[in-house]
C-alpha cells in the first residue's frame, strides 16, 4: 500500500521513510517561499534547519527531531512538534492536530505576507 507515494509504513517510522518525507517537506517549504521578494521574507537553510525572517521582524524555525522522528517548528512566541500521519500524507501537530503547512501559513499571514503555495499545501 502507498500513501501519496510513499509505502505506508507502521506505527514506528523508518528512519530512511522518515528522512524522506522530511526532506520532501523541507523542499515545499522552500520552494513556497522562492516567488517571494526576499526583502518581505528571508530564507536560509542550514542542515537539517530553515529559518524565516519576515520584513516585521518575526522569525520562524522549522528543524527536524531525528530522534522523535518529529518536526519542529517555533516562532511567535509558540512551538509544535509535527509527527507524519500516513492516512491524510501529512505533518499533524501533537497537540492540536494542527497542519504544518496550515500552521505555516497563518504564521505568514501574521506577520503581514501571503504565501499562496503554504495555503495550496496545506491539507
Amino acid at each position: 500500500m502507498r500513501v501519496n507515494g510513499y509505502p505506508a509504513q507502521p506505527m514506528s517510522m523508518e528512519e530512511s521513510h522518515y528522512l524522506r518525507v522530511a526532506h520532501d517537506t523541507f523542499q515545499k517549504v522552500i520552494g513556497a517561499f522562492d516567488e517571494i521578494d526576499s526583502e518581505d521574507a528571508d530564507v536560509d537553510t542550514q542542515g537539517d534547519v530553515i529559518s524565516i525572517r519576515f520584513r516585521d521582524g518575526t522569525r520562524l524555525i522549522l528543524n527536524t527531531q531525528r530522534p522523535t522522528k518529529q518536526l519542529w517548528l517555533a516562532g511567535r512566541g509558540r512551538a509544535w512538534h509535527f509527527d507524519f500521519d500516513e492516512a491524510s500524507a501529512s505533518w499533524r501537530d501533537d497537540k492540536a492536530r494542527e497542519e504544518l503547512f496550515a500552521t505555516l501559513h497563518a504564521l505568514s499571514l501574521a506577520s503581514g505576507l501571503a504565501v499562496p503555495s503554504l495555503s495550496e499545501s496545506a491539507t
